[in-house]
């Protein structure tokens, strides 16, 4: 039998979208031969429903919208994943659809509620063994634990989370001996290095139990924080027969492969090991394909940064560069420009356009315009990317240059402005109304964050004004500790590395200045991570004012990741090989927990972030704590 699965870049309640990928898939299925299609879980809706899973009106919307997929599947088998409403309850279900016909819906009986999932919120997870019927405008269909039969191959489901489980309790130790065939439908989110682990799954599984196991994942960034890789996998009895490429920037990437169900495979005695995965490529095509879905997604027409010239805001410049390159590969210039909304004119118009209307003292703005945009990239970059640097007397020529030479070295359009005189007026204002001077001895941080706010009014109406999403340049470091100025550098639509380390930040720009081939990353490469917002004089560097970045990474990932006491912190770290004594760790975990606890309104306000990494700290997609609590007061004490 000639078997598929489709990966599909949905969109929630998109029913126009999410329809219109659900039928290319089929047809595209059909014309390859296929005669068996898996499409992901709750493709039909999107995976990102949330609380619309909990009305009536919606998962009834879903089961009218199957109606029309039925017309198209004459001729092949197609699972489509949908949640079915049964009195008060919803449950995640797949259908199974043949000749025009609704054979039944399996439904799936572990629900995933760690990390970014919140399943159990939205369904009911379905006991093993049970069936019942679900009826639509006078048809009735059995709806449960089911098993299919299909051109005499029997098949039965794991649907995502079902698959996790321990061998002895998911559903594919009920259905050995009984099929030939696991079906898993899936919305498994895209995490760094995560995919090695579902592939020895999906191995594992089809080895032990004796089957072919069938995996289609979601693809794209669906709803706005979680990404998905559209991962496609096949193995039978420990063999891989079909892995497809992850992080398309395709709508629909449809890949079968012919399994012969007449014969026995022998087992294999070692499940072939894929290479070590490369976080820093994985991250990036992961950040690029995020970008792109949310730009399109949100009907936007482009970026707009604050550059600074330090690591943060110089990687998310990067990705978006990294986003038409990656792009334009895979899709082509048009089809890059049609999906995007981009519809950059052709440089020679605009070099044209330049050279009719200068004047002799424009002619180097000419040759630099032209240098900048050698290539059609960045042409793309240049109409999907404005930058600005907003300096102020504590500003440093070494950050300007490398924002400077950054921007102009991807084609970013470039503004640079200070904002010292706004800075003053606020300063002087408050100076008024209080009766005195606001000095660096008296009013430190005051000072610090009025320059940082002052910088958003000005962006924010720049994006406003271009119609275009305003990037926050945060990372997870300083989110864990609420090293940010909120309602300032905080400020924007979107948070794209929100999610990612400072630690990580910083080896990814080494990285990218050479393996993708960036040289002017050098100059942020070359500076110590600064906010600059103390006077010049003052050195200021963010591990002064916090602590070394490895080590904070290290505590966070301990005290929120492994869920340890401070105490068990540093019973952690006494152990480990940190260059610090005791005293010295004990001085860095109280300031962590100290600064976690006091921030977590910020992290609460922060613009949505993507998840890239195995865990994070956004409240609403990982991990939850109280705004007011006692601040691990009597635990840091015990220290």
């Amino acid at each position: 039998m000639r078997i598929a699965g489709a990966a599909l870049n949905q969109i929630p309640i998109d029913w126009e979208n999410n329809l219109r990928n659900i039928q290319t898939a089929i047809e595209q299925a059909k014309a390859a031969g296929v005669e068996l299609l898996c499409l992901p879980e709750l493709c039909l809706t999107g995976y990102g429903c949330e609380d619309l899973f909990l009305s009536d009106w919606m998962p009834e919307a879903a089961l009218a919208h199957l109606q029309q997929v039925r017309e198209w599947t004459h001729g092949i088998c197609v699972v489509v994943g949908l949640p079915v409403r049964l009195p008060g309850r919803t449950y995640n279900t797949a259908a199974v659809l043949r000749d025009g016909q609704i054979l039944g819906f399996a439904a799936k009986q572990f629900l995933a509620n760690d990390g970014v999932h919140y399943e159990t919120r939205f369904f009911a997870p379905w006991v093993a063994g049970e069936t019942t019927t679900v009826s639509y405008e006078g048809e009735t269909w059995p709806l449960g634990d089911l098993i299919f039969e299909h051109q005499g191959v029997r098949f039965g489901f794991e649907i995502c989370e079902d698959a996790w489980r321990a061998d002895d309790v998911r559903p594919a130790c009920r259905l050995m001996g009984k099929v030939d065939m696991i079906v898993n439908p899936s919305a498994s989110h895209f995490a760094m290095s995560k995919t090695d682990v579902r592939y020895q799954l999906v191995m594992k599984a089809s080895r032990t139990f004796n089957c072919t196991y069938l995996y289609a994942n979601l693809l794209g960034n669906e709803a706005g924080r979680i990404i998905f890789d559209g991962e496609l996998l096949v193995a039978r009895n420990g063999h891989l027969l079909l892995r497809n490429q992850l992080l398309s920037f395709k709508e629909v990437d449809m890949e079968w492969v012919d399994v012969d169900f007449t014969t026995e495979q022998v087992p294999a005695e070692e499940i072939v090991p894929l290479p070590a995965p490369d976080e820093y490529q994985e991250l990036n095509q992961a950040m690029s394909l995020a970008l792109f879905d949310y730009l399109r997604k949100a009907r936007s027409r482009g970026f707009v940064l604050s550059l600074s010239g330090g690591a943060d805001s110089c990687f998310c410049a990067v990705g978006v560069a990294e986003m038409v390159r990656l792009g334009v590969a895979e899709l082509g210039v048009e089809e890059f420009k049609r999906r995007s909304g981009c519809f950059a004119k052709e440089l020679k118009v605009k070099s044209e356009e330049l050279k009719a209307n200068a004047e002799a003292s424009a002619l180097s703005e000419i040759l630099t315009f032209n240098s900048q945009l050698l290539t059609e990239n960045q042409e793309l970059v240049r109409q999907l990317l404005t930058c600005a640097y907003q300096g102020t007397v504590n500003s440093s020529d070494d950050t300007y240059n490398s924002a400077q030479e950054l921007a102009e070295s991807i084609g970013a359009r470039f503004h640079n402005w200070d904002i010292d005189e706004e800075v003053a007026g606020y300063v002087g204002k408050i100076q008024g109304a209080l009766g005195r001077d606001l000095t660096w001895q008296t009013d430190d941080l005051a000072l610090q964050n009025i320059q940082a706010r002052v910088r958003a009014p000005g962006i924010w109406l720049l994006a406003n004004v271009q119609n275009c999403l305003l990037i926050t340049t945060s990372n997870r470091s300083e989110a864990s500790v609420g090293y940010c100025t909120m309602d300032g550098d905080t400020a924007g639509s979107i948070s794209p590395i929100a999610g990612v380390d400072k630690d990580f930040v910083k080896k990814w720009l080494r990285w990218a200045e050479t393996t993708l081939g960036y040289p002017a990353l050098r100059h942020v490469n070359a500076l110590q991570p600064t906010a600059e917002l103390r006077p010049l004089a003052d050195k200021q560097t963010d591990e002064r004012d916090l602590m070394p970045y490895v080590l904070l990474n290290r505590i966070e990932r301990l005290a929120f990741y492994d869920r340890l006491s401070p105490s068990q912190v540093l019973a952690k770290l006494d152990g480990e090989e940190t260059g610090f004594d005791h005293e010295q760790l004990k001085a860095f975990v109280r300031r962590f927990y100290s600064l976690w606890s006091r921030n977590q309104w910020k992290r609460e306000r922060y613009a949505p972030s993507f998840h890239l990494d195995d865990y994070n700290v956004d409240p609403r997609s990982w991990l939850r704590f109280p705004i007011l609590s006692g601040g691990f007061g009597e635990e840091l004490a015990a220290l």
